[in-house]
């Protein structure tokens, strides 16, 4: 089986396809696989309810005692309280990294040091988010496993 990956502009939705001569067990499991790192959570955008994939979500921040979720280009209102996200998405690359504000591992770019302990995040989308200090070593520790993780299964 060859494998292809494409990089695309983050405008661009991303797609995966599969080509097969025959639906196996090995590609059946691949298809769960995937689905199963596919969460959807329910939001609201101009009044109508739409479903977003957590992969697409960049980060989730709570404003005057309401929950917004932002993805590349949008912002979407979800009907959970932040303390609900988090427990929903630590598992998936979420961490908090403001009292108010939970982040997406996957969606980071680069870090950099800022004033008074804090940290800098720059997300591929451009947008850039301040980490508080007193959440910079659940950070370390957070992009230190997963880095950890992606070593150990080449």
């Amino acid at each position: 089986m060859e494998i292809k990956v494409k990089q695309i502009p983050i405008e661009q939705p991303e797609i995966l396809e599969i080509r097969c001569h025959k639906l196996t067990d090995e590609i059946e499991e691949i298809i769960s696989f995937v689905k199963s790192g596919q969460g959807q959570l329910g939001a609201k955008k101009d009044g109508r309810d739409v479903e977003i994939s957590v992969m697409d979500i960049f980060y989730a921040e709570s404003v005057d005692n309401r929950v917004f979720i932002y993805t590349v280009k949008e912002s979407y209102e979800v009907r959970q309280k932040l303390y609900e996200l988090e427990e929903k998405l630590s598992s998936r690359s979420f961490i908090r990294v403001q009292k108010s504000m939970l982040l997406n591992l996957m969606k980071i770019k680069a870090i950099k040091p800022a004033l008074g302990g804090r940290y800098s995040a720059l997300l591929k989308n451009g947008e850039e988010i301040i980490i508080s200090r007193k959440y910079v070593l659940d950070l370390k520790q957070a992009l230190t496993k997963r880095s950890f993780e992606a070593g150990g299964k080449s």
